[in-house]
């Protein structure tokens, strides 16, 4: 049974080293595959054959990068088939487990071999870099720790996935439940809201204890690396050269000084045009003006033609590549029972495609969400030349910029989805949507210090965390009545769950999208070239050059964030209400 939506995907160059009828989820067979690139290595003599090893190294882990990425799908796709989980959880107990050895043993050959030094820097420096990384990092105890966090991170999301609530006679999943904070009926929406915030709290304990088993997986890793802590672990596993804990600290401060006074007007101007004493929790979505909520699709088949339209106004090549993944059928957009919650690109690093997944609902949030997966998507398919595996793959800071920059170059074609009247308040939800998520990063990825700066803290000191960051940027909704609530809504983000510390990088990226967004108001032109030149040199650069490529400052201290928040109060100002 084929439980994805798209079939066998021809490999974008035909493999040259690794058997092509070798079963990818068959550790004895894979396993040769290491003993002969380790032989290899220690015959290549030349400079030549080192490189060449390199691209054998490499087609050899897109092809397990691939078939881990297809179990994955299949797996999110549907939570609830025993055996897409089953298949997923062979591949992380008995498959990864037993490569990550073999991956670091070639490490270390690679960063012991002689010809190294003689490799081309400006072609390799990046590469060399990472790897010394990974050695220095590497401990072979941390894999059964590695194995059971991937086993809980699974479990995350079959519990998530599996959340229904019973809203007026109709069994929703809480994506679809999403829809009711956009309607002007009051009552409706706060009859929604609740409903689903007494669903989680009833999974609260469930969801704390899967995190409690994470927290403690993620600091017996840190402590056998040698850190005193799993942040600062995580800071040199993730690559972070360009910026440090306090650096982040600092973007904090930027985001309260610079961010929430505007959050704050916002929200004040909210209070009054809706004409309530005080703006609650079911007040915050909903248009300020109660009209009905914006509606760009009925279906995912119109979405998905709309969304081609949009690129096809952009953009040639982007619209040619939006246009492949259509007919490769790799997307899987609508929401249904049984599907992981949230959305995703992943790439199939073989055929090296991108696929996007997502869980669409005829939202204005699910247009913003397609056009984020796909700036993802052209990003995978910029590096489709770029023989070096890990070059295909950017730093997430920047990833993150290819997919955020093209919401708002996208967002500049939103009438393929409305009318004059509704593509302005699409823009001014949408502006206003990246006003208020950096204060909602600063809190998670504030939480994430905390919490892993802190280990061996209680539930209640957790708790009492997370409420001093939402007192500082939560805003100004009252929350009277639904206090516990409040305490653990840290529980519906997932990348806490399944991606610590991979939350920073959205407001660092965000700050790069608006720089581009910025740029494309002088000159569109040149701000569309640079951004795709910088997409084309995947991760072959270090961070800040490529920023630069794409004409961004890499940056987040003030002085770069008060002129992009002045632009996006110009562009709403002059947006009608």
């Amino acid at each position: 049974m084929n439980l994805l939506p798209f079939g066998k995907l021809a490999a974008y160059k035909p493999r040259t080293f690794v058997p092509e009828n070798l079963d990818l989820g068959d550790w004895k067979q894979i396993a040769p595959i290491f003993d002969q690139l380790e032989a290899r290595n220690r015959a290549a003599s030349t400079t030549a054959a080192l490189e060449q090893w390199l691209l054998d190294w490499g087609e050899l882990n897109a092809a397990l990068d691939e078939e881990g990425a297809r179990r994955n799908i299949a797996m999110t796709c549907h939570t609830d088939n025993a055996d897409a989980e089953q298949a997923y959880l062979h591949f992380v107990e008995n498959v990864e487990p037993q490569a990550k050895p073999r991956q670091f043993a070639l490490e270390q050959l690679y960063v012991a071999h002689p010809q190294r030094a003689a490799l081309p820097a400006a072609r390799f420096g990046v590469f060399d870099r990472d790897v010394k990384n990974h050695v220095a990092l590497f401990r072979p105890e941390n894999i059964p720790l590695e194995t059971e966090e991937a086993r809980l991170g699974q479990q995350f999301q079959k519990l998530s996935g599996a959340l229904m609530v019973n809203f007026r006679g109709e069994e929703k999943t809480l994506v679809q439940m999403g829809r009711y904070q956009e309607e002007p009926d009051r009552t409706l929406r706060q009859e929604a809201w609740t409903t689903v915030a007494a669903r989680r709290l009833l999974e609260a304990d469930k969801f704390d204890d899967l995190f409690d088993a994470l927290i403690q997986q993620r600091h017996q890793i840190a402590l056998n690396a040698g850190f005193a802590n799993y942040r600062d672990y995580m800071f040199r596993r993730m690559g972070r050269f360009d910026y440090t804990p306090e650096d982040c600290a600092k973007f904090h401060d930027s985001v309260e000084t610079d961010f929430m006074p505007v959050v704050r007007a916002l929200q004040a101007e909210r209070q009054r045009q809706l004409g309530l004493p005080e703006l609650r929790p079911w007040d915050l979505g909903v248009d300020p003006k109660n009209r009905a909520p914006l509606k760009p699709f009925t279906e995912v088949g119109e979405m998905v033609a709309r969304t081609q339209q949009i690129f096809n106004h952009l953009d040639g090549e982007l619209a040619g590549g939006f246009q492949l993944m259509q007919d490769l059928h790799l997307l899987d957009l609508d929401n249904r029972k049984g599907k992981a919650p949230g959305g995703y690109q992943s790439t199939l690093s073989e055929a090296r495609v991108p696929f996007i997944f997502m869980n669409a609902i005829g939202l204005q949030r699910d247009v913003e969400t397609i056009l984020h997966e796909a700036g993802h998507a052209f990003h995978a398919l910029a590096t489709q030349g770029e023989d070096l595996y890990p070059y295909r793959n950017a730093p997430i800071e920047f990833c993150e910029v290819a997919s955020m920059s093209m919401e708002l170059l996208g967002n500049e074609y939103i009438e393929k989805f409305y009318g004059p009247a509704e593509a302005s308040r699409a823009r001014r939800t949408h502006l206003e949507g990246i006003i208020g998520f950096f204060p909602w990063m600063a809190t998670v990825d504030g939480f994430q210090h905390w919490v892993y700066t802190h280990p061996g803290h209680t539930r209640a000191e957790r708790a009492a965390a997370w409420l001093a960051l939402m007192d500082r940027f939560g805003g100004d909704a009252d929350w009277s009545g639904f206090e516990a609530n409040r305490a653990c809504m840290w529980q519906r983000q997932l990348h806490i769950f399944l991606y610590p510390f991979y939350y920073v990088e959205y407001g660092i990226a965000q700050l790069g999208a608006l720089q581009v967004w910025a740029n494309s108001r002088h000159n569109k032109v040149k701000a569309l070239a640079d951004y795709k030149h910088a997409l084309k040199l995947g991760g072959s650069r270090p961070l800040p050059e490529l920023f630069a490529a794409a004409g961004c400052r890499f940056d987040f201290s003030s002085q770069t964030i008060r002129p992009l928040i002045q632009l996006a109060q110009k562009e709403l100002a002059g947006l009608p209400v």
